[in-house]
Protein backbone atom coordinates (compact mmCIF):
# COMPACT_ATOMS: atom_id res chain seq x y z
CA UNK A 1 0.00 0.00 0.00
CA UNK A 2 1.58 3.26 -0.78
CA UNK A 3 2.34 5.51 2.15
CA UNK A 4 0.36 9.10 1.34
CA UNK A 5 -1.29 11.28 3.81
CA UNK A 6 -3.00 14.60 3.49
CA UNK A 7 -2.34 17.38 5.75
CA UNK A 8 -3.38 21.24 6.58
CA UNK A 9 0.47 21.88 7.30
CA UNK A 10 3.64 21.07 7.92
CA UNK A 11 3.86 17.70 9.21
CA UNK A 12 4.96 16.57 12.47
CA UNK A 13 8.12 15.37 10.87
CA UNK A 14 10.72 13.41 13.09
CA UNK A 15 13.83 14.49 11.37
CA UNK A 16 14.26 18.23 11.63
CA UNK A 17 16.75 20.50 11.26
CA UNK A 18 18.49 22.41 14.59
CA UNK A 19 16.15 25.52 13.81
CA UNK A 20 12.97 23.12 13.95
CA UNK A 21 12.17 23.62 10.17
CA UNK A 22 10.25 20.71 8.78
CA UNK A 23 13.16 18.45 7.25
CA UNK A 24 12.17 17.03 3.88
CA UNK A 25 13.93 15.33 1.15
CA UNK A 26 12.24 16.56 -1.70
CA UNK A 27 9.81 18.81 -2.13
CA UNK A 28 7.64 19.88 -5.36
CA UNK A 29 5.40 23.14 -6.53
CA UNK A 30 4.13 24.16 -9.23
CA UNK A 31 2.03 26.91 -11.35
CA UNK A 32 3.57 29.65 -9.12
CA UNK A 33 2.18 32.04 -11.94
CA UNK A 34 5.04 34.90 -10.64
CA UNK A 35 4.39 38.09 -12.44
CA UNK A 36 0.59 37.74 -12.08
CA UNK A 37 -1.75 39.91 -9.42
CA UNK A 38 -2.70 36.59 -8.06
CA UNK A 39 -0.12 34.85 -7.32
CA UNK A 40 0.40 34.36 -3.40
CA UNK A 41 4.17 34.99 -3.22
CA UNK A 42 4.42 36.30 0.41
CA UNK A 43 2.67 33.02 1.64
CA UNK A 44 5.15 30.71 -0.90
CA UNK A 45 7.93 32.79 0.82
CA UNK A 46 6.74 31.54 3.91
CA UNK A 47 6.12 27.66 3.32
CA UNK A 48 9.51 28.16 1.58
CA UNK A 49 11.32 29.28 4.74
CA UNK A 50 9.37 26.86 6.74
CA UNK A 51 11.54 23.83 5.31
CA UNK A 52 15.06 22.26 4.80
CA UNK A 53 15.34 19.89 1.65
CA UNK A 54 17.73 17.96 -0.60
CA UNK A 55 15.22 18.66 -3.51
CA UNK A 56 13.59 21.22 -5.17
CA UNK A 57 11.13 20.69 -8.29
CA UNK A 58 10.29 23.33 -9.86
CA UNK A 59 7.01 21.70 -12.14
CA UNK A 60 6.31 24.69 -14.53
CA UNK A 61 4.28 28.08 -15.09
CA UNK A 62 6.75 29.88 -12.33
CA UNK A 63 7.11 32.62 -13.97
CA UNK A 64 3.91 34.00 -16.22
CA UNK A 65 5.38 35.12 -19.61
CA UNK A 66 1.61 35.36 -20.88
CA UNK A 67 0.65 37.74 -18.26
CA UNK A 68 3.97 39.97 -19.69
CA UNK A 69 2.67 39.58 -23.35
CA UNK A 70 -1.02 40.58 -22.10
CA UNK A 71 -0.61 43.13 -19.86
CA UNK A 72 2.61 44.10 -19.24
CA UNK A 73 5.45 43.52 -16.47
CA UNK A 74 4.00 43.53 -13.21
CA UNK A 75 7.07 42.50 -10.82
CA UNK A 76 6.48 43.24 -6.52
CA UNK A 77 9.56 42.97 -4.51
CA UNK A 78 7.64 39.90 -2.82
CA UNK A 79 8.07 38.12 -6.26
CA UNK A 80 11.96 39.07 -6.02
CA UNK A 81 12.08 37.58 -2.60
CA UNK A 82 11.03 34.31 -3.93
CA UNK A 83 13.32 33.83 -6.95
CA UNK A 84 15.89 34.90 -4.14
CA UNK A 85 15.24 32.68 -1.51
CA UNK A 86 14.97 29.70 -4.53
CA UNK A 87 18.54 31.08 -5.58
CA UNK A 88 19.63 31.05 -1.57
CA UNK A 89 18.25 27.12 -1.37
CA UNK A 90 20.79 26.10 -4.34
CA UNK A 91 23.53 27.97 -3.68
CA UNK A 92 23.43 26.23 -0.03
CA UNK A 93 23.32 23.17 -1.55
CA UNK A 94 19.77 21.88 -2.49
CA UNK A 95 19.65 20.57 -5.78
CA UNK A 96 17.19 22.75 -7.54
CA UNK A 97 15.27 21.29 -11.01
CA UNK A 98 13.35 23.66 -12.97
CA UNK A 99 10.70 21.95 -15.91
CA UNK A 100 9.41 24.82 -18.05
CA UNK A 101 5.50 24.47 -17.90
CA UNK A 102 3.16 26.27 -20.70
CA UNK A 103 2.91 29.60 -19.44
CA UNK A 104 7.47 29.73 -19.28
CA UNK A 105 7.43 27.83 -22.35
CA UNK A 106 10.70 30.40 -23.95
CA UNK A 107 13.02 28.23 -22.66
CA UNK A 108 11.62 24.92 -23.65
CA UNK A 109 13.77 25.33 -27.08
CA UNK A 110 17.17 25.98 -25.34
CA UNK A 111 16.79 22.58 -23.31
CA UNK A 112 18.36 21.00 -21.43
CA UNK A 113 20.82 23.62 -19.90
CA UNK A 114 22.54 24.70 -16.32
CA UNK A 115 21.62 28.24 -15.23
CA UNK A 116 24.27 28.49 -12.52
CA UNK A 117 23.37 26.04 -9.48
CA UNK A 118 19.73 25.60 -11.55
CA UNK A 119 18.83 22.56 -14.00
CA UNK A 120 16.67 22.79 -16.47
CA UNK A 121 14.89 20.12 -18.29
CA UNK A 122 11.63 19.22 -20.26
CA UNK A 123 10.62 16.12 -17.88
CA UNK A 124 12.67 13.85 -15.12
CA UNK A 125 12.50 10.65 -13.34
CA UNK A 126 12.72 11.00 -9.54
CA UNK A 127 13.64 7.99 -7.32
CA UNK A 128 12.65 8.20 -3.76
CA UNK A 129 14.10 6.85 -1.17
CA UNK A 130 12.76 3.93 -1.23
CA UNK A 131 12.76 2.94 -4.36
CA UNK A 132 9.53 4.30 -6.15
CA UNK A 133 9.96 5.77 -9.81
CA UNK A 134 8.17 9.38 -10.44
CA UNK A 135 8.10 10.44 -13.86
CA UNK A 136 7.93 14.62 -12.95
CA UNK A 137 6.46 17.15 -15.90
CA UNK A 138 4.33 19.95 -15.95
CA UNK A 139 1.91 18.29 -18.01
CA UNK A 140 0.15 20.35 -20.80
CA UNK A 141 1.15 18.16 -23.26
CA UNK A 142 -1.80 15.77 -21.95
CA UNK A 143 -4.22 19.12 -22.00
CA UNK A 144 -5.43 19.10 -25.73
CA UNK A 145 -6.80 22.56 -25.44
CA UNK A 146 -3.44 23.77 -24.54
CA UNK A 147 -1.53 21.60 -27.33
CA UNK A 148 -4.04 21.96 -30.11
CA UNK A 149 -6.18 24.93 -29.79
CA UNK A 150 -3.53 28.02 -28.56
CA UNK A 151 -6.19 30.25 -28.92
CA UNK A 152 -8.75 28.84 -26.46
CA UNK A 153 -6.54 28.26 -23.78
CA UNK A 154 -5.52 32.09 -23.62
CA UNK A 155 -9.44 32.50 -23.85
CA UNK A 156 -9.78 30.69 -20.93
CA UNK A 157 -6.40 32.12 -19.06
CA UNK A 158 -8.15 35.01 -19.32
CA UNK A 159 -11.78 34.22 -18.24
CA UNK A 160 -9.39 32.53 -15.17
CA UNK A 161 -7.42 35.74 -14.22
CA UNK A 162 -11.12 37.10 -14.28
CA UNK A 163 -12.37 34.17 -12.05
CA UNK A 164 -9.23 34.89 -9.56
CA UNK A 165 -9.79 38.60 -9.41
CA UNK A 166 -13.56 37.83 -8.46
CA UNK A 167 -11.60 35.08 -5.85
CA UNK A 168 -9.61 37.72 -4.04
CA UNK A 169 -12.29 40.19 -3.63
CA UNK A 170 -14.70 37.00 -1.68
CA UNK A 171 -11.58 36.04 0.66
CA UNK A 172 -10.85 40.07 1.82
CA UNK A 173 -14.50 39.69 2.83
CA UNK A 174 -14.34 36.68 4.20
CA UNK A 175 -11.56 37.75 6.10
CA UNK A 176 -12.75 40.41 7.47
CA UNK A 177 -15.53 38.66 9.20
CA UNK A 178 -12.75 36.01 10.53
CA UNK A 179 -13.48 33.29 7.99
CA UNK A 180 -10.64 31.41 6.13
CA UNK A 181 -9.57 30.70 2.84
CA UNK A 182 -11.62 29.76 0.18
CA UNK A 183 -11.49 28.85 -3.58
CA UNK A 184 -14.13 29.97 -5.66
CA UNK A 185 -12.88 28.75 -8.57
CA UNK A 186 -11.83 25.00 -7.24
CA UNK A 187 -15.70 24.78 -6.04
CA UNK A 188 -16.83 25.64 -9.53
CA UNK A 189 -14.47 23.03 -10.87
CA UNK A 190 -16.18 20.24 -8.58
CA UNK A 191 -19.71 22.16 -9.74
CA UNK A 192 -19.14 21.82 -13.88
CA UNK A 193 -19.60 19.05 -14.95
CA UNK A 194 -17.55 19.78 -17.94
CA UNK A 195 -14.36 20.79 -15.51
CA UNK A 196 -14.52 17.42 -13.69
CA UNK A 197 -14.38 15.59 -17.18
CA UNK A 198 -11.76 17.68 -18.10
CA UNK A 199 -9.64 16.84 -14.71
CA UNK A 200 -10.51 13.18 -15.28
CA UNK A 201 -9.48 12.95 -18.71
CA UNK A 202 -6.07 14.63 -17.69
CA UNK A 203 -5.25 12.06 -15.04
CA UNK A 204 -6.16 9.24 -16.71
CA UNK A 205 -4.02 10.32 -19.42
CA UNK A 206 -1.11 11.04 -17.74
CA UNK A 207 -1.61 7.65 -15.57
CA UNK A 208 -1.55 5.42 -19.29
CA UNK A 209 1.66 6.98 -20.17
CA UNK A 210 3.20 6.73 -17.00
CA UNK A 211 2.25 2.90 -16.61
CA UNK A 212 3.28 2.51 -20.52
CA UNK A 213 6.89 4.24 -19.52
CA UNK A 214 7.05 1.54 -16.06
CA UNK A 215 7.50 3.89 -13.34
CA UNK A 216 5.41 3.98 -10.35
CA UNK A 217 4.41 7.60 -10.39
CA UNK A 218 3.61 10.76 -11.90
CA UNK A 219 3.94 13.86 -10.77
CA UNK A 220 2.51 17.36 -12.67
CA UNK A 221 1.09 20.51 -12.28
CA UNK A 222 -0.96 22.70 -15.18
CA UNK A 223 -4.71 22.24 -14.14
CA UNK A 224 -4.28 23.57 -10.73
CA UNK A 225 -6.12 20.90 -8.97
CA UNK A 226 -4.13 19.31 -5.85
CA UNK A 227 -4.17 15.91 -5.87
CA UNK A 228 -3.13 12.32 -4.55
CA UNK A 229 -4.29 9.23 -5.83
CA UNK A 230 -3.88 5.98 -7.21
CA UNK A 231 -5.31 5.50 -10.81
CA UNK A 232 -4.75 1.86 -12.77
CA UNK A 233 -1.96 0.94 -10.59
CA UNK A 234 -0.31 3.83 -10.90
CA UNK A 235 -0.09 6.76 -8.17
CA UNK A 236 -1.15 9.93 -9.72
CA UNK A 237 0.37 13.24 -7.98
CA UNK A 238 -0.75 16.85 -8.52
CA UNK A 239 1.21 19.96 -6.75
CA UNK A 240 -1.50 22.06 -7.71
CA UNK A 241 -0.86 25.99 -7.44
CA UNK A 242 -0.19 29.23 -5.77
CA UNK A 243 -2.81 31.25 -7.04
CA UNK A 244 -5.47 29.70 -4.83
CA UNK A 245 -4.98 26.57 -3.61
CA UNK A 246 -1.02 26.92 -2.02
CA UNK A 247 -0.25 23.04 -2.30
CA UNK A 248 3.11 21.03 -2.81
CA UNK A 249 4.06 17.65 -2.89
CA UNK A 250 6.90 16.58 -0.09
CA UNK A 251 8.63 13.95 0.00
CA UNK A 252 9.63 12.63 4.09
CA UNK A 253 13.35 11.78 4.84
CA UNK A 254 11.70 7.84 4.64
CA UNK A 255 10.31 8.25 1.23
CA UNK A 256 6.89 8.89 2.30
CA UNK A 257 5.07 11.36 -0.08
CA UNK A 258 2.48 13.50 1.28
CA UNK A 259 0.18 16.04 -0.13
CA UNK A 260 0.90 19.97 1.86
CA UNK A 261 -2.25 22.13 1.71
CA UNK A 262 -0.63 25.31 3.06
CA UNK A 263 -3.50 28.03 2.66
CA UNK A 264 -5.72 26.31 4.55
CA UNK A 265 -3.57 27.30 8.14
CA UNK A 266 -1.16 29.50 6.64
CA UNK A 267 -3.46 32.23 5.12
CA UNK A 268 -2.52 35.00 7.68
CA UNK A 269 -3.17 37.73 5.98
CA UNK A 270 -4.62 40.99 6.28
CA UNK A 271 -7.58 41.37 4.03
CA UNK A 272 -6.19 38.50 1.77
CA UNK A 273 -2.81 39.39 1.67
CA UNK A 274 0.11 39.67 4.39
CA UNK A 275 0.70 43.27 5.06
CA UNK A 276 4.21 44.82 4.04
CA UNK A 277 5.60 46.19 7.47
CA UNK A 278 8.07 45.81 10.14
CA UNK A 279 6.80 41.73 10.60
CA UNK A 280 8.35 41.24 7.62
CA UNK A 281 11.52 42.58 7.34
CA UNK A 282 12.11 41.18 11.02
CA UNK A 283 11.35 37.67 9.39
CA UNK A 284 13.79 38.10 6.90
CA UNK A 285 16.51 39.47 9.05
CA UNK A 286 15.49 36.50 11.31
CA UNK A 287 16.21 34.10 8.32
CA UNK A 288 19.33 35.42 7.19
CA UNK A 289 20.52 35.54 10.82
CA UNK A 290 19.64 31.52 11.11
CA UNK A 291 21.65 31.11 7.68
CA UNK A 292 24.92 32.73 8.81
CA UNK A 293 24.54 30.74 12.80
CA UNK A 294 23.74 27.50 10.59
CA UNK A 295 27.23 28.10 8.36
Amino acid sequence: MDRIEDATLIADDTARTLSGKARYRTVWISDVHLGTRNCQAELLLRFLKSFRTDQLYLVGDIVDFWEFARSGIYWPSSHNKVVRRVLKMARQGTRVVFIPGNHDENLREYLPIRLGEIECVMDAVHETHDGRRIWVLHGDDFDLITKYHRWLAVLGDRSYVMLLWLNRLLNRARASFGFGYWSLSAALKYKVKRAVNFISDFEQGLAQEARRRGVDAVLCGHIHHAEQRQIDGVLYLNCGDWVESCTAIVEHTDGRLELIRFAETGFAMQGGRRSAGTDHDADEFADDREDVLAG
